[in-house]
């Protein structure tokens, strides 16, 4: 068993994914540290295997699985989950958003909790963010401790480390929620009474947000309903509300 797991959700990320992975092994391999890179393609039409298959050559710490379905983000970093085995087990975006640095950052503090997760919106944070996006940010948090009452600043930041108990304990439960799925994981962690540490981050937006509005309603906005419904007495009736959100986001 590994002391790190590291995993990286890969969707058509040929032009991106090489820098990142070069700036992680060249950060971790000067770390004690026994760590793996495991990346999840998923449903790739670039040549973003051909590169992941490259930097597998060169370098002895990576790892991937190649699923040629697209599973989403949050499919894929649940089969990492499923897959790895470190005692440290964590997640990062492929476009280098999350430097090394402030991955590593996480498992310095993790200590005696259970996880700890990168928050854009702490006070030591630095965030290079559109204005639009900074809005949109703030507006999904302050819906998410509405309804989940989790009180994180940043729960989206993709930027994330548990403790491998914790997480095989809740990553049978975790269910392919979109854009929102990081608020079931972490609620679900909150449910088993385990103990999550936010840490300030610095994070750069990798491009121009071309996210649109009928895209928030479908991946944050109705899923989140959806969750919140789960997690409730009234379980019975998200048979009514699937078919209902099928036609609102055909």
């Amino acid at each position: 068993m590994v002391d790190l797991s590291i995993i990286i959700p890969a969707y058509n990320e040929e032009k991106r994914i090489e820098k990142t992975l070069e700036d992680y092994v060249r950060f971790f391999s000067k770390k004690k540290i026994d760590f793996e890179i495991f990346i999840v393609l998923n449903g790739c039409r670039d040549n973003t295997l051909g590169v992941v298959q490259k930097i597998e050559k060169k370098y002895k710490w990576i790892k991937h699985i190649d699923i040629k379905e697209a599973i989403g983000k949050d499919g894929a970093v649940i089969e990492g989950f499923k897959r790895t085995e470190g005692n440290f087990i964590g997640f990062v975006d492929a476009d280098n958003a999350s430097p090394p640095q402030e991955f590593y950052k996480l498992l310095e503090n993790i200590k005696e909790y259970d996880g700890a997760i990168g928050s854009r919106w702490m006070k030591n944070s630095k965030v290079k963010m559109s204005l639009l996006r900074k809005i949109l940010s703030k507006c999904f948090h302050a819906y998410v401790n509405l309804l989940f009452n989790l009180k994180y600043q940043d729960t989206q930041c993709g930027c994330k480390l548990f403790k491998n108990p914790a997480i095989k304990k809740v990553v049978n439960h975790l269910g392919a929620t979109k854009w929102a799925w990081d608020v079931d994981l972490l609620y679900l962690m909150k449910r088993e009474g385990y103990k999550i540490k936010e840490v300030p981050t610095v994070w750069a937006e990798p491009g121009k947000s071309h996210v649109k509005l009928s895209q928030i309603i479908s991946g944050f906005v109705l899923p989140l309903i959806r969750l919140r419904l789960y997690y409730s007495p009234f379980k019975p009736i998200i048979g009514v509300y699937n078919k209902t959100l099928l036609k609102l986001t055909k």
